[in-house]
């Protein structure tokens, strides 16, 4: 029996050691780097879903096991459609919203990589979303694997009215957790980072701030004002991002894409890349035949999936 016991003690041991969130637990905000619970600093490459008010179909726990098995992401992220698309949004049926985000929190934990639970709106919708934080953070704030982005992509609202935002939605989820990573979105569709720059949040810690880029339409200009924000001592966390342009569609820009993963990857900047969802547009990187727990053939995935997965094959795997 005690052998037996050591054998299965042992192959648990070994199983924890080779899952990436038991390795690198919980995460905090060092400086403007994200670092693991040795206080290493840690760069998390992976896929964000589409609305699941859109494309619902794709929101469940073996499509995740699919993105860590197939394309090596070490992070996925659940964009809860607030109020659009014809599927459920928050607003018009909040339990079938819950539901299938919680399966893909659900599915990553299972999985031991991270998740992004992302409010997927460009409008303020503040007492939704401190009721909708607030459950999450009940249900899910003792896991490590959770990051909530608290407003994706602010459109014409100023700094102040999203930083008020912000800081309401920062001490609801704090009640209930008080470690976990909070992204926290800027004005013009997370391209102003350099407002929180010059006035950030300062009620609490473990904040970072997102910007979204798509090549094809965002320059260099962007990567310079980023790069002026992070050495004002701002936390930048690129939570979506692709290589066409910034409607989803037109052409793929590989070399502007290359140039944004290689600022990235030199300045250490944790990214995520849009989308999975299967919309006749460039930045889904599935074709309709695409199953919706996975398995997806090489043919089943577009010219923004297939290099999308080379990327991440590619990132993921350097030591």
């Amino acid at each position: 029996m005690k052998k037996l016991f050591t054998i299965s003690l042992l192959s648990l041991l070994i199983s924890c050691g080779t899952s990436f969130v038991a390795k690198h637990g919980q995460l905090s905000v060092k400086g403007t780097q994200l670092v693991d619970k040795n206080q290493n600093h840690l760069m998390l490459r992976g896929m964000s879903f589409g609305w699941h008010s859109m494309w619902p179909r794709f929101y469940n726990e073996s499509a995740v096991s699919w993105l860590k098995k197939d394309f090596k992401v070490n992070v996925v992220r659940a964009a809860l459609g607030v109020e659009h698309g014809e599927f459920g949004n928050y607003k018009a049926d909040k339990n079938f919203a819950k539901q299938k985000v919680f399966n893909v929190i659900d599915g990553a934990i299972k999985n031991k990589i991270y998740v992004i639970v992302d409010w997927h709106s460009h409008n303020i919708n503040l007492n939704e979303a401190k009721e909708f934080f607030d459950e999450v953070s009940k249900k899910y704030g003792d896991y490590p694997n959770v990051i909530y982005e608290i407003f994706n992509e602010p459109d014409y609202e100023t700094w102040a009215e999203v930083k008020s935002y912000s800081e309401e939605i920062i001490k609801v989820i704090r009640k209930n957790d008080p470690d976990n990573i909070i992204l926290i979105g800027s004005p013009s569709w997370d391209q102003d980072v350099h407002l929180p720059a010059k006035n950030p949040i300062t009620i609490d810690k473990n904040l970072m701030y997102t910007m979204h880029f798509y090549a094809a339409t965002h320059k260099k200009w962007l990567r310079d004002r980023t790069d002026e924000a992070i050495k004002s001592g701002l936390p930048i966390f690129v939570s979506e991002s692709a290589g066409m342009e910034a409607t989803g569609d037109g052409k793929m820009d590989y070399q502007s894409w290359q140039e944004y993963i290689d600022w990235m990857e030199q300045r250490g900047i944790s990214w995520v890349v849009w989308s999975v969802s299967d919309k006749d547009e460039t930045c889904s990187i599935l074709k309709k035949s695409a199953k919706s727990d996975g398995r997806w053939k090489n043919e089943d995935l577009k010219e923004s999936g297939i290099k999308t997965r080379e990327y991440l094959r590619y990132y993921n795997s350097k030591k």
